[in-house]
């Protein structure tokens, strides 16, 4: 998160003037990079900038915040996904502004991860909260405002998207190992289906880009893949079931089933044939 943001804001003509880290090597790795900038501890950042990003893990921010002496005149703000300005209060006392500034965006420390584009949460009070929306705008990205209370959902949200995909793509491969088919193959196989899907939702939207058999209302199919899977993976029956409920609104919505398909479809997932839809 560091390296990237401060990369392109620097990029976009912001003074990076100093940088920290746990680890001395990262920090001047990165401080080398950008010109005009140092490498130094917490506190020597806090005294040099105006404008000071806490990007450690989320549980490190407030142990930060409270270790550092913060100045009335600066700005702090911290890139938590989860957390509201809350846990920035030590520096909120001191008269320091505080704001949160979380880019959507998954990092795994590579190079190619990208800023542009993207939509930035924003938590802050004015002054700051306009700089951070002119902040957004500049790294060619959207904002949303977000309030204390909002930050929680809005990171469950985030972790849906981003991090259930990754274990849902798991699961399949699982599933093609039945076939003798090993993880990585199976990843280069559906990565095209996965990323067609994306740019379904990209260009159709929702509910226009759901396909498969709920999307058909194919019962038949169905029981097949519930039967396949009592038998290769039951553990993951459940699981087929809570999402296949989840996603017959979608195919409603759709248009290309009506109340009465929908129904038999609940009537198959649910196994009990509870509940029917209205």
């Amino acid at each position: 998160m560091a390296t990237t943001l401060a990369t392109a804001l620097h990029s976009k003509g912001y003074s990076i003037v100093a940088v920290s880290s746990r680890s001395r090597r990262s920090a001047d790795r990165l401080a080398k990079n950008i010109e005009s900038c140092r490498s130094c501890s917490s506190q020597e950042v806090a005294n040099s900038a105006e404008l000071v990003f806490i990007t450690t893990p989320d549980d490190a921010i407030a142990a930060v915040a409270s270790e550092v002496k913060w100045r009335p005149e600066q700005s702090v703000i911290h890139c938590s996904g989860a957390d509201s300005t809350a846990i920035l209060s030590p520096a909120r006392k001191t008269g320091a502004s505080v704001g949160v500034f979380h880019p959507l965006q998954t990092f795994t420390g590579s190079r190619q991860e990208k800023l542009t584009g993207i939509t930035y949460a924003i938590e802050a009070d004015k002054p700051l909260l306009m700089i951070l929306k002119e902040m957004a705008t500049t790294l060619g990205g959207r904002w949303i405002e977000l309030k204390v209370e909002d930050k929680v959902l809005y990171h469950t949200a985030a972790v849906f998207a981003c991090n259930y995909l990754v274990t849902l793509l798991k699961i399949a491969t699982d599933l093609w190992q039945h076939l003798g088919i090993p993880p990585k193959q199976a990843t280069h196989a559906l990565l095209p289906l996965l990323q067609g899907t994306i740019n379904n939702i990209e260009t159709a939207g929702i509910p226009q880009c759901l396909t498969g058999p709920i999307a058909r209302g194919d019962n038949g199919t169905i029981k097949k893949h519930l039967k396949a899977l009592q038998e290769a993976a039951p553990e993951l029956v459940t699981i087929y079931q809570e999402l296949g409920l989840k996603t017959i609104p979608i195919a409603l919505a759709k248009g290309k089933i009506d109340k009465e398909q929908a129904n038999k479809l609940q009537v198959v997932l649910n196994r009990t044939g509870e509940g029917t839809v209205r």
